[in-house]
């Protein structure tokens, strides 16, 4: 018997529906979706690139100032002007990464003297950073659904990640969301990042209840001589974790498949209709 994640957007609540697949990949994410009601939505409003070129830089600038602001005013942290360069953008996810910590090394000393506001502002500079970095790009339109506080324990092993993974990115599909505090290779070789902390690269690995949905279409195999030049280029970074190779699954830009979309009308149909609902009300599985 079929089952069905269902999503409400906006306030007259539009209705997507997605067949969930009936992969082993699917029944380990459903398994974490069925235990995900203990935890709230985390940032119901995470959509990219359904607006114009110039909103999305708008809404993604003035986040990440905001959060700036919020950060130095507890201790003066960032000591940069923001530019809007891949260059600052590394330079604050950096930031993110030293004085956030890992999701389960949150060690730093301002981290524990910082009030409940401010560590809000640095968990959101990561996303503010994100959002900048997806505003840069041609548009991708996407929303991500995440549960705060949900743990994540569970590891995808490499043989599933093999068989399931792929180099592409379907219109109307939903993925396993990447959910730890750092970069993987693809990450790290987009941003040609030289600010790479050993504690902060994170290949893909543990998954959780998060997941995002695609409305665009990127085929993601014109990744693979990039990333093999960028794993050559910090050779030595690398040898440390055993990667020598694009094809090796820890460098691999994949993405891991767990439902399509139920839809009857045009793609352009879609995306305007989201556009002005850009807010995730109820997500269940029936």
């Amino acid at each position: 018997m079929s089952q069905y994640l269902v999503i409400k957007l906006g306030d007259d609540d539009l209705e997507l529906q997605f067949q969930i697949r009936s992969t082993p990949l699917a029944q380990l994410w459903l398994e974490r979706m069925q235990q995900r009601h203990a935890w709230p939505m985390d940032n119901p409003d995470r959509f990219y690139g359904f607006g114009t070129a110039q909103q999305e830089q708008h809404r993604a600038v003035d986040m990440i100032q905001q959060c700036i602001a919020a950060i130095n005013s507890h201790q003066r942290i960032i000591d940069r002007e923001f530019e809007y360069t891949q260059d600052s953008l590394n330079y604050l996810h950096n930031i993110f990464e030293r004085y956030h910590g890992l999701l389960d090394q949150q060690t730093s000393e301002y981290w524990h003297s910082a009030p409940d506001t401010v560590r809000q502002a640095l968990a959101n500079l990561n996303l503010a950073v994100h959002r900048c970095e997806a505003a840069q790009r041609p548009p991708m339109p996407k929303f991500v659904c995440t549960w705060f506080g949900m743990p994540k324990t569970q590891c995808l092993s490499s043989e599933l990640q093999q068989q399931y993974g792929e180099p592409a990115i379907k219109f109307g599909t939903v993925y396993l969301n990447y959910c730890e505090i750092g970069k993987t290779v693809e990450d790290l070789t987009r941003d040609n990042d030289q600010y790479m902390g050993e504690d902060a690269f994170r290949p893909f690995g543990y998954y959780s209840a998060d997941f995002f949905v695609a409305f665009y279409e990127l085929d993601l195999m014109p990744m693979y001589p990039r990333i093999q030049n960028y794993i050559e280029s910090q050779q030595t970074f690398f040898d440390k974790h055993n990667i020598y190779n694009a094809q090796d699954i820890q460098a691999s830009p994949l993405r891991f498949p767990v439902a399509d979309l139920e839809y009857t009308g045009t793609q352009q149909q879609l995306i305007t209709q989201i556009r002005s609902r850009q807010l995730v009300r109820e997500v269940t599985v029936q």
